[in-house]
């Protein structure tokens, strides 16, 4: 029997089961996009967007290589919502927006809304079908599976629950996944430090590989201090406007329950690349001791970590990472129908539709959300430049985030200042992401230091803000 199969079969089924329950207390648009949810609800949802495939096998590829610096990924995002929690997150949840374009609205102007809506749905696709992909490739390498069945399979578990409820569903499912990655980290850890004799034979062995190879996977900046600063900018400013995170917390009972949701994630996020990249770096000195067959690829050291270990046990641990895609993607794809329904459809389209037609909107665009991710991720599979594109859909976030900055805190910000702006930014990223593609590496260093997307957009965009808003001026009485 195959119990790993099993396992993930009964956890998909619980998933789909306990959304499904849950979404009986969707009762209008509001609810099912959020409204009055408490500290614990809020938690659970806005952890899910920084706690995905990247936080898992992400970091744990950074620990076989690099080691303990891979940490830095959630440290980062932390680092970010702690920002979030002590500066924005009261000041956001009095706006009364659920969207992060309506709060640009409120700042800038209405045009700004439509155009910053269309970008950020963008990215929350692009981010979406990163996660697809890793669902894909964990089904297929663990448990044999062809990739575009996975895909499908993993999509119309997500889409089912996350349509039929919405921020209900999406909370409910969420306290489980939350809690079954940690349970499942934690004991992957744990049996794998048994087999290396402790914690002290863990160290002792890679201190030893250290010593061989000249690196050093106990330090903190193994991958290098450009990552590092560039993690943490990108997460302190794509925490300032990251939809699928912000809404939980926009949908708050009140100012002071955003506050302290968002301070609490911080030692939800924070804490959990500390485990997966301990088992990367396992997967590491197990290869070299013999314990596990020689691993010469790192993006395989955690399939072939879980693999070692028994069958029921591997199927727990695997489930776990599965939990943590879903608590990502179910997040993304209402964030995206919520924007469409809000921003574009609601403002634009119909402004006077009942609230059974927003509702129905709402779940149209949740499901052709989850269509596209999973579209997409089956299309561009192969792409090696998916995870740069992915990147470069963080840096647009971080520049929405400067652009309520501007709106907040800079009385000449101009509507068309900042669509003129955003739109500029955007295309430069890209070209600047094109470039490391075709060549391999950025088009400008200083020194060893890589300016990465992520530093030319934050430049970019406080520049073109401030360029385009002088150039064209708002007219008195078009911001709201």
């Amino acid at each position: 029997m195959n119990w790993q199969l099993l396992i993930i079969i009964v956890y998909f089924v619980l998933t789909m089961v306990i959304g499904i329950l849950a979404s009986r207390r969707t009762k209008s648009s509001d609810s099912f996009v959020g409204a009055g949810m408490g500290v614990f609800a809020i938690v659970c949802v806005a952890c899910g967007q920084w706690l995905g495939g990247t936080a898992t096998t992400g970091c744990s590829e950074y620990g076989f290589t690099s080691g303990i610096s891979g940490w830095w990924y959630t440290i980062a995002n932390g680092i970010g919502m702690l920002m979030m929690g002590l500066f924005f997150a009261e000041k956001y949840r009095k706006y009364g927006s659920v969207t992060i374009p309506g709060i640009i609205e409120k700042v800038v102007g209405p045009k700004s809304r439509t155009v910053c809506s269309v970008l950020l749905i963008f990215v929350m696709i692009a981010v979406g079908l990163s996660q697809m992909i890793a669902a894909g490739k964990l089904g297929q390498s663990l448990l044999g599976l062809d990739f575009t069945v996975t895909c499908c399979i993993f999509a119309v578990i997500f889409i089912v629950y996350t349509m039929s409820g919405g921020m209900t569903s999406v909370e409910a499912t969420n306290k489980l996944h939350i809690g079954f990655m940690y349970f499942g980290m934690i004991l992957a850890v744990v049996l794998a430090l048994r087999e290396m004799g402790g914690f002290g034979g863990f160290k002792t062995a890679m201190d030893a590989i250290d010593a061989a190879e000249g690196t050093h996977h106990f330090s903190m900046f193994g991958v290098g201090a450009s990552k590092v600063t560039s993690w943490i900018v990108a997460s302190v400013l794509s925490a300032g406007a990251a939809q699928a995170s912000i809404q939980p917390v926009l949908a708050a009972k009140d100012p002071k329950v955003a506050k302290r949701a968002c301070l609490i994630s911080v030692l939800v996020v924070a804490p959990f690349g500390l485990f997966t990249c301990m088992l990367g770096m396992s997967a590491r000195v197990m290869s070299e001791t013999g314990i596990l067959a020689p691993i010469t690829d790192a993006k395989l050291a955690y399939t072939t970590l879980i693999m070692h270990f028994p069958p029921v046990v591997g199927g727990i641990i695997l489930a776990s990472i599965l939990a943590a895609v879903l608590s990502t993607v179910s997040p993304i794809i209402l964030a995206s129908a919520t924007m469409f329904t809000k921003d574009i459809y609601q403002q634009r389209i119909n402004p006077s539709a009942p609230d059974t037609q927003i509702t129905r909107m709402a779940r149209i665009g949740t499901a052709v959300s989850g269509v596209l991710c999973c579209l997409m991720a089956i299309a561009l599979v192969n792409s090696s430049a998916v995870l740069d594109l992915v990147y470069a859909a963080y840096t647009l976030r971080g520049v929405l985030f400067i652009v309520i900055l501007f709106g907040m805190y800079w009385k000449y910000t101009s509507e068309r200042g900042v669509c003129t702006g955003v739109l500029v930014t955007f295309l430069c990223c890209i070209a600047w992401v094109g470039v490391k593609i075709a060549t391999g590496k950025y088009p400008l260093y200083i020194g060893s230091f890589a300016i990465s997307e992520t530093y030319l957009g934050v430049v970019l965009a406080c520049l073109t803000i401030i360029v385009f808003s002088l150039i064209f001026p708002q007219k008195e009485g078009e911001r709201l």
